[in-house]
């Protein structure tokens, strides 16, 4: 739905709306079925944790140490919260 209201003859600004909430429903029904009926999600999740322990595995000590700095700022969450 979108509404554009009367411009006011005095110059001041009208206004403009825009509800994208039907524009969100047909996106997300879209993705789903792109992601078809196959998909498991919590299989999903659990490979995206496993891919996360793997690349923060085997780090050295200085690898260790900036990853220890960004959990400890909160960029990266603390391992096994993943």
């Amino acid at each position: 739905m979108s509404r554009l209201t009367a411009l006011p003859a005095d110059g001041t600004h009208g206004t403009f709306e825009l509800d994208l909430g039907g524009h969100e429903a047909r996106r997300r029904a879209e993705v789903l079925a792109a992601l078809g009926d196959t998909w498991d999600p919590v299989a999903a999740l659990a490979d995206e944790a496993a891919a996360q322990r793997l690349l923060y595995s085997g780090l050295d000590a200085d690898q260790q140490a900036t990853y220890d700095m960004l959990v400890a700022a909160g960029v990266l969450p603390p391992a096994g919260q993943d």
